[in-house]
């Protein structure tokens, strides 16, 4: 007999109809030589410390690096803490005893690094000696399962890639346990959980809030005059130049209003060409869901998997947005099944030649891009067919024709300032037609010429404010985990730095989910919000490896290198334990940035609470209200008596020895707004009553 091993039940039930497994018993199907039993995620876990006798949340005990790793059934949290889970211990039994009765074992857990670890794990903690072969598959129709079953591989070749999710295992557990540990210990009160890669998505987001938070808006002035253009009315100019003072912009419009005409000076006609997009990997899709759905990315990626796991759509959790040659041959065919659905009606050019765009499989990893794959899609809610329509209008998107447009440039120069209108024609609106995107770009430009003169219809001025860089969202976390926390936009170039992202495809969104349940942050509309603990965390941890999104990324590097047998795993695991030992030690001497002792003052927020000093931050002690107020500002420390001053009156003194960001000693007064955020006040130069002042 053989025994095959699901992920999932559901999964387990398809394949054993296929192989003719129908007899049902307790944890598993039986029948045509076969026993097709399930996990369901991870059966087995590393075990905590106090596996390996070591009490935790003791300073004297840290780090835990165990020498070698147990491994423990998955336990339950109870009132009195963690115990086994009693429905996994009886399924490893079933598994056990199917594993080390049978000839041969089929590990069909799904196919990537988490899926090859259920199967690892649950196989060496058995003690199970059964050789086992592998059905690696990028869908669950009944073809794909068919073909799968008759190509199956020796369990040998993804060696690597149990080894690199071994090491991303342990390396989680020793920086997470030990990192949570000795922050907790040195906080001296309440949870603090830190980890390889939650603290530094969580570093992102606080950055990001307090650049938005600490932005001061800068006014400026812009012109703008309308001329008559083609048959559809107006076109309008603006001025080149933005002007951040009022009274220049102002002289220039009454000599504009004054002029009448303008002279083209410059006529720029180009053609210019859009590539299709390539298709969705599970991060852009997350990311293009959570933007024009409103979808976490969470929410994305179990949708995914329940279109998966109903046949309707390829491998979910993959990182490439590519195709090799031989699914290319099945797209016409696919297509043609897309094209008969009434959504996409019309949008699928019969008998035209697919776009090779994201053909190429020297860059598909363990999977291709995502499909769907010809299975009807019924009955399906509202919000899985959302994502099963991305899917689908993605690929007409990337198997149709470029895009083309004409555009037109025309400067034009008027009391000696210098106006530009851009205008743009679609002369062949390919990819961009499936989604009727191509009328929202048409502006049509007259066939003006050089020294044309036009007659002005109307002036205008404008104010506007400068912006500060947005909240993220999840969908601009994403791509910011994506690529180590740089921003680029070009689809190239992003799919070239995905070597340097921290997490997988696969995690992120669970990461994403992880902040918000230790209430590190919180989603206001589409934006993340850092909490009150989260920015305190951040505060502590900002200047530390740990909160280093390159480092991160540079080990998921180097897991990808295990994964392909480029790195010895030991290397990784030496690495990672030295970084331990630094991180623990780092973390336990924050004690001094926890120490608390009373100001004496009331909240000037609230009224009710107490203003508490730590080392870096000053704290109201109502935990509704948890108003901060940090000490540090332009590269000087408030003093206790300072810090009191603003407290009771609001403002300090006149302080000297603040710094600017280029070096320049500057003196300011440290006062609270109408939010209670510390602003630079500066005395005005005639009377010390009133002041004004900008935000740092």
């Amino acid at each position: 007999m053989k025994t095959i091993i699901a992920e999932k039940p559901s999964v387990a039930r398809e394949i054993a109809r296929i192989v003719g497994a129908t007899k049902r018993e307790e944890g598993y199907f039986e029948g045509g030589g076969y026993a097709v039993t399930w996990a369901f995620g991870h059966l087995v876990q590393l075990a905590m410390p106090d596996g390996y006798g070591v009490r935790g949340f003791v300073r004297d005990n840290l780090p835990v690096i165990p020498e070698t790793f147990m491994l423990i059934p998955r336990q339950t949290k109870t009132e009195k803490g963690y115990k086994p889970d009693s429905g996994v211990t009886a399924q490893i039994k079933v598994i056990a005893r199917l594993f080390n009765g049978s000839e041969q074992i089929v590990v069909a857990t799904d196919a990537g690094r988490e899926g090859e670890l259920i199967f690892r794990y649950l196989y060496h903690y058995i003690g199970c000696s059964t050789p086992f072969v592998r059905l690696w598959i990028s869908s669950l129709t009944d073809k794909a399962i068919r073909e799968g079953l008759r190509n199956l591989e020796n369990g040998s070749k993804y060696d690597n890639l149990f080894l690199a999710a071994k090491a991303r295992s342990e390396s989680d557990w020793l920086v997470g346990i030990n990192g949570t540990q000795a922050l907790t210990i040195a906080a001296g009160h309440g949870t603090y959980s830190v980890g390889r890669v939650q603290t530094p998505t969580l570093g992102m987001v606080c950055e990001r809030y307090w650049e938005n938070r600490r932005f001061t808006p800068e006014a400026f002035w812009q012109l703008h005059f309308a001329v008559d253009g083609s048959s559809d009315g107006t076109v309008k100019f603006s001025s080149s130049e933005k002007w951040k003072e009022k009274e220049p912009a102002t002289a220039l419009y009454n000599k504009v209003k004054e002029a009448g005409t303008a002279t083209v000076t410059k006529v720029e006609r180009k053609e210019k060409t859009e590539e299709t997009p390539l298709l969705f990997d599970l991060t852009t899709l997350q990311k293009e869901a959570n933007a024009k759905h409103g979808f976490t990315a969470e929410q994305t990626l179990e949708i995914a998997q329940k279109l998966y796991e109903k046949k309707l759509v390829t491998y979910p959790r993959t990182g490439s947005r590519y195709i090799p040659d031989d699914v290319f041959a099945e797209i016409p065919k696919l297509l043609a099944f897309i094209g008969a659905m009434p959504e996409w009606k019309g949008k699928v050019q019969a008998k035209a030649q697919p776009a090779r765009r994201s053909v190429d499989g020297s860059k598909v990893t363990d999977h291709h891009a995502l499909l769907v794959t010809g299975e009807k899609p019924l009955f399906l809610s509202k919000e899985d067919n959302t994502v099963y329509q991305m899917i689908a209008g993605r690929m007409i998107e990337a198997f149709s024709e470029k895009c083309v447009k004409n555009t037109t440039t025309v400067t034009a120069e008027c009391a000696g300032a210098e106006f530009t209108v851009k205008g743009c024609v679609i002369r062949q609106a390919g990819w961009r037609a499936v989604h009727g995107e191509e009328d929202k770009e048409e502006i049509s430009i007259p066939d003006w010429q050089e020294d044309d003169t036009l007659t002005l219809k109307g002036c205008s001025i404008t104010e506007g404010k400068t912006k500060p860089k947005p909240l993220h969202t999840e969908a601009t976390l994403l791509s910011a985990m994506e690529t180590a926390g740089k921003e680029i936009e070009d689809d190239a170039l992003r799919q070239a730095l995905k070597d340097c992202g921290i997490g997988t495809p696969a995690t992120r969104a669970a990461i994403i989910e992880t902040l918000f349940k230790r209430g590190y942050m919180e989603r206001c509309k589409k934006s993340l919000v850092p909490t009150e603990k989260g920015l305190a965390l951040y505060s502590v941890v900002k200047t530390m490896r740990i909160a280093d999104v390159a480092l991160t990324g540079e080990w998921e590097k180097e897991l990808a290198r295990i994964e392909r047998g480029e790195l010895p795993a030991d290397t990784f695991r030496k690495e990672i334990e030295a970084y331990t030992r630094e991180i623990t030690s780092e973390l336990l001497s924050c004690d001094k940035l926890f120490a608390r002792k009373d100001s004496g003052c009331k909240c000037p927020k609230c009224g009710t609470g107490t203003m508490q000093f730590y080392g870096k931050v000053v704290r109201c002690d109502n935990a509704e209200c948890g108003l901060p107020v940090f000490r540090q500002k332009a590269n000087r420390t408030l003093s206790d008596d300072e810090i009191k001053d603003l407290l009771t009156e609001g403002h300090t003194k006149l302080l000297k020895g603040f710094k600017s960001k280029q070096g320049k000693s500057f003196d300011a007064i440290v006062a609270f707004d109408g939010e209670f955020n510390t602003t630079f006040v500066f005395p005005e130069r005639k009377t010390t009553k009133k002041f004004s002042g900008r935000k740092k």
